[in-house]
């Protein structure tokens, strides 16, 4: 989870080449009207997400069910979004925030051309992320340190989250 331009989508496609399980990227769940909006430099409200987060959980809980686990790079930036996605999902979740400098971030988007969220939306998602709380199960990692170490330390959460959860 994260803002724009964090390196979800790459941390996300890389383990889930490791772990030989699905990757699902957020961004393909979003409705046409959203990618419109954002496309024209308009940040997505609620009424815009709960459908997104709904399609999103239910893939989600889907490729679980099915494969037993799954990896998914979405913003999820507000609490209630990721309890959402979980709701939808009917399965627990682990997130795992890439958190950065909005300076360093800014700059990766400038460089991005691939993509329909432009740099001028980085705001609206700082000013909307909440990071996580201490009751909350997330681990927050900065976001550009070298992604064999941001793999390392979420494959190691994760598996010492789902032993503690298995008491």
């Amino acid at each position: 989870m994260g803002v724009s331009g964090c390196g979800k989508s790459t941390l996300v496609a890389r383990l889930a080449a490791q772990l030989s399980c699905p990757g699902l990227e957020g961004d393909d769940f979003h409705g046409e009207e959203s990618i419109a909006k954002m496309r024209l430099g308009q940040p997505l409200d609620d009424a815009d997400r709960w459908p997104w987060l709904d399609r999103l959980g239910a893939a989600i809980g889907s490729a679980v069910r099915a494969d037993g686990i799954a990896l998914v790079a979405c913003s999820a930036l507000k609490r209630r979004y990721r309890e959402r996605l979980e709701q939808a999902a009917g399965v627990p979740l682990l997130f795992a925030l890439l958190d950065g400098d909005r300076d360093e971030i800014a700059a990766h988007l400038a460089a991005r051309t691939s993509h329909y969220m432009p740099p001028s939306l980085l705001d609206s998602q700082f000013a909307a992320l909440e990071r996580p709380m201490a009751d909350e199960r997330a681990l927050v990692l900065h976001c550009y340190s070298p992604i064999e170490d941001l793999g390392a330390a979420v494959l190691a959460w994760a598996q010492t989250a789902a032993i503690a959860n298995a008491r």
